[in-house]
């Protein structure tokens, strides 16, 4: 089989996650499930670049960051008991991609993820619709992770599905596949995100996943394991889904290494480095 060379296109963010008796534990943000080529993204000239830039290098992944003036992105993760999380964030140099530099990443890459984040905010909107759109230009398959729902709600569906017009294979947590299909039933929003999509990822914590594609339903259930923390735990999913789909294995052999990536995820402080 062909030797898969991925590009994720996303932010590069350095991780804080704080736990409510204070303990401190810095991570870096990086997909270490998927098994890439190369990550692509803006940063500063700082420390957190630095340490960003490290963990991916030794994750076996080529950094291809563009660096700026502004300050390299974190985000702050408050973790509370049962390890749920609210979080706070600065994109900081994320903003200042230039689509020039994703272009002229692309390479001979086989596959293009991009993190929603990049069409959440309008900053960076042109430049993920431009990666995209050259990526299938190319005859290189795409994908694309939804991220929040917040800002899917600001940019409002109906623009997100505009510019995401070049994707195959979207990943979405519940809450994100309902506001995005703009219905209250998980099965229903399958319906129209599968008429827009090739194939849908939904993950649903610890409910599982469902997937849909090429017109059949599947769903698989989640691992039951103690949980410490959940950030990071649907990137996890993504990267281990993405990963054994490219490899050729089958959807729902893909679906349960997702959900094994994930309950792993779990499992630690901090998103999996």
């Amino acid at each position: 089989m062909t030797r898969q060379r991925v590009l994720v296109v996303g932010d590069v963010m350095l991780d804080v996650v704080v736990r409510p008796r204070g303990a401190l534990e810095p991570t870096s943000d990086t997909a270490s499930e998927v098994r890439v080529s190369r990550v692509v993204g803006a940063c500063g000239d700082d420390d957190a670049a630095g340490l960003v830039e490290l963990a991916l290098t030794r994750g076996g992944v080529r950094p291809l960051l563009q660096r700026t003036v502004a300050s390299t992105g974190v985000v702050v993760a408050l973790v509370s008991d049962d390890g749920q999380r609210a979080m706070m964030t600065d994109r900081g140099a994320n903003q200042l991609l230039d689509t020039d530099f994703v272009l002229a990443a692309l390479g001979d890459v086989t596959h293009v993820h991009v993190s929603g984040y990049l069409l959440l905010d309008v900053a960076t909107r042109d430049l993920a619709r431009a990666a995209l759109r050259e990526a299938r230009a190319r005859r290189i398959s795409t994908s694309l992770d939804v991220c929040s729902v917040a800002p899917l709600r600001a940019m409002t569906p109906a623009r997100f599905f505009d510019a995401s017009v070049d994707v195959q294979t979207l990943f979405a947590n519940e809450e994100e596949a309902l506001t995005l299909a703009g219905v209250d039933v998980l099965d229903d929003a399958l319906n129209t995100l599968s008429s827009r999509f090739d194939e849908v990822l939904v993950t649903r914590g610890e409910r599982g996943a469902w997937l849909e594609v090429a017109g059949t339903r599947h769903s698989v259930d989640a691992r039951h394991v103690v949980v410490c923390d959940t950030t990071g735990a649907g990137d996890a999913a993504t990267g281990a889904y993405l990963a054994a789909r490219l490899s050729g294995a089958s959807v729902v052999v893909a679906m349960r290494a997702a959900m094994d990536a994930g309950a792993a995820a779990v499992g630690q402080l901090g998103a999996p480095s």
